[in-house]
C-alpha cells in the first residue's frame, strides 16, 4: 500500500483576508443560520467563521477504497484553544506521576495495573469539545486509533487549508508520523536499552474485521520503513513460552496493544499477559497507563479542586485542569433524585466501556434505562457542547457536531485530529462525518 496518498488537482482554494467563502459551483445557497459569530471585542473569530463559511471538500483519499469513513470538510480551531488543550494535557500528566493518584488509581484497578513496565504506553487519546468559551475535556483514551488515518488526510489537505496551516501539510503529517515511530522506539528502549528492535506485533481481536484494519496497515508501513519488520495479528495467534513470546514460531520484540480488553483478562490473553508481567514482551499502551489515565472514574477527580489538592497537585494545574474538565460525579443510588432532576444537563458514561458504547445523553435518558444505570459502573459528566461544522453534503450545507482529539505521548501532544458526527455520540454513520483535519487559525 502507499504510504503517502497523492493530492487530487482539483482541490477549491480560497484565504481567510476576503470575504468570498470556498461554496462549491453547485452549491447555489446557504442557509440563513449561517452568519459571523463575534468574540468579547467585537471581532470576528476567524476560526468560528471559517467552520461557518469554508465549505472547501476536504480531501478524499480515492486511491485506498477500504480506508474508513472521511468527513466532508477539515475542521478549524483558534490558537488559543490548542495551547489550553496542550497544557491541560500537561498538567494531567504531572498530576497523574503523583503518588497518591497513582494510589488511588491502581486501588481500583484489576492486578495486572500494578505492574509498572517502565515506560510511559503510545498513543493517548485525549478528547475535547471546543463549544464553549474554552475547550472541555470529556475523555481520555489509552489506546486511541485514527492516528494515521489523520496524517494521511493532513497530507492530502486542500489548497485552501495550506495557506492556514503556515507549514505545508505533507510536512506536518511527515513530523506527526515521526513523532508517532518516536514514541515506539522510546517504548523500546526505554525496557530494553540499546537491543535492536526486530520485529512488532500489532494485536486486535480479528483485525482484518476491525473497522480501522486500513490503519493497522498503514502501520505496518511506518514500521517497515523504518526498517522494523511488522505483522497484524489476532491474539489468539501468540504463543508464549520461557523465551518469550511467538507468532507462528517467530519471536515477538514488542506488541502494539490495540485490545479493548484494557487489562488483558480474557482466558485467551493468557500467553501475551504472562509474557507481559515476567517482562518478555514489550506491550505498548498496557494495562498500568489504562489504569492511571484512561478509567473514566478520574473525570471525577479531575473535576474536583479539592481532591486534587489533596492528593498534592499544585495549585497551578488545579486551575487549568478543572477549568477544562466538566464536573463529573459517580452515578450510585444515593444520588437517583439529583440525577434525574439534572438530568438534562448530564452525559451518562459507562466506567470500563470504549468508543460511546452504553453512553446516554440525559435528555434522551428514559426512566427504565436510568433506574439500570444506578446499579451499574456509570459516571455522569455534565454536557459540554462541541463545537459546530458546516459542509456541504449531497449538494445541501449541513451542521455537523466535532470531536477533537489530541494524540498524546508522554505528556506531549502529537497530533491533533477531529470527528465530524450527528446524533448524540461520536459515530462513523453520518453522511458527510468520519475522520477530518484540524487547521490552528491565528483568533
Amino acid at each position: 500500500m502507499s504510504t503517502r496518498p497523492s493530492v487530487n488537482s482539483d482541490g477549491r482554494r480560497d484565504t481567510i483576508s476576503t470575504p468570498t467563502w470556498c461554496v462549491p459551483a453547485t452549491v447555489t445557497a446557504q442557509p440563513d443560520s449561517i452568519s459571523p459569530t463575534s468574540s468579547g471585542n467585537g471581532t470576528v473569530r476567524v476560526a468560528s467563521r471559517l467552520n461557518r463559511f469554508c465549505l472547501c471538500p476536504q480531501q478524499e483519499l480515492k486511491a485506498e477504497a477500504t480506508f474508513p469513513r472521511v468527513a466532508a470538510a477539515p475542521l478549524y480551531i483558534a490558537q488559543p484553544a490548542f495551547e489550553a488543550m496542550r497544557d491541560t494535557v500537561a498538567a494531567i500528566h504531572r498530576v497523574a506521576a503523583l503518588p497518591g493518584w497513582r494510589a488511588a488509581a491502581l486501588a481500583e484497578a484489576p492486578a495486572s495495573a500494578a505492574h509498572d513496565p517502565g515506560y510511559p504506553g503510545v498513543l493517548f487519546g485525549y478528547d475535547f469539545h471546543l463549544g464553549g468559551e474554552r475547550p472541555q475535556l470529556i475523555e481520555i483514551n489509552s489506546n486511541a486509533g485514527g492516528a494515521l488515518i489523520s496524517t494521511a488526510l493532513l497530507a492530502a489537505q486542500n489548497s485552501c487549508c495550506r495557506e492556514l496551516h503556515g507549514v505545508a501539510p505533507a510536512q506536518q503529517a511527515d513530523e506527526a508520523e515521526c513523532a508517532i515511530l518516536d514514541s515506539f522506539r522510546r517504548e523500546w528502549h526505554q525496557a530494553r536499552g540499546d537491543t535492536p528492535l526486530r520485529r512488532i506485533a500489532i494485536v486486535d481481536e480479528k483485525p482484518q474485521e476491525q473497522y480501522l484494519f486500513p490503519e493497522f496497515l498503514r502501520f505496518v508501513a511506518l514500521f517497515a520503513a523504518a526498517g522494523i519488520e511488522s505483522v497484524v495479528c489476532d491474539p489468539r495467534e501468540l504463543q508464549g513460552d520461557a523465551a518469550g513470546l511467538t507468532l507462528h514460531g517467530q519471536p515477538i520484540d514488542l506488541v502494539y496493544n490495540r485490545l479493548t480488553d484494557f487489562y488483558l483478562e480474557a482466558p485467551h490473553l493468557a500467553p501475551l499477559r504472562e509474557a507481559y508481567l515476567a517482562g518478555r514482551v514489550v506491550l505498548t499502551p498496557h494495562p498500568q497507563s489504562h489504569a492511571l489515565y484512561a478509567d473514566k472514574r478520574h473525570l471525577v477527580r479531575l473535576s474536583d479542586a479539592a481532591t486534587l489538592a489533596a492528593l498534592g497537585a499544585a495549585e497551578q494545574d488545579i486551575a487549568q485542569i478543572t477549568s477544562h474538565v466538566p464536573p463529573t460525579q459517580r452515578v450510585t443510588p444515593d444520588r437517583a433524585d439529583e440525577l434525574w432532576r439534572n438530568r438534562r444537563r448530564l452525559f451518562f458514561k459507562p466506567v470500563a466501556a470504549y468508543g460511546s458504547h452504553g453512553a446516554y445523553e440525559g435528555a434522551k435518558l428514559t426512566r427504565t434505562v436510568f433506574e439500570k444505570l444506578l446499579h451499574e459502573d456509570y459516571v455522569a459528566q455534565e454536557m459540554a457542547a462541541p463545537s459546530m461544522r458546516h459542509a456541504v453534503v449531497e449538494n445541501e450545507v449541513v451542521e455537523l457536531k466535532a470531536d477533537v482529539r489530541c494524540y498524546v505521548y508522554d505528556g506531549a501532544i502529537q497530533l491533533i485530529a477531529a470527528r465530524l458526527y450527528r446524533g448524540q455520540t461520536t459515530n462513523f454513520r453520518t453522511p458527510g462525518g468520519g475522520f477530518a483535519t484540524v487547521c490552528v487559525t491565528a483568533g
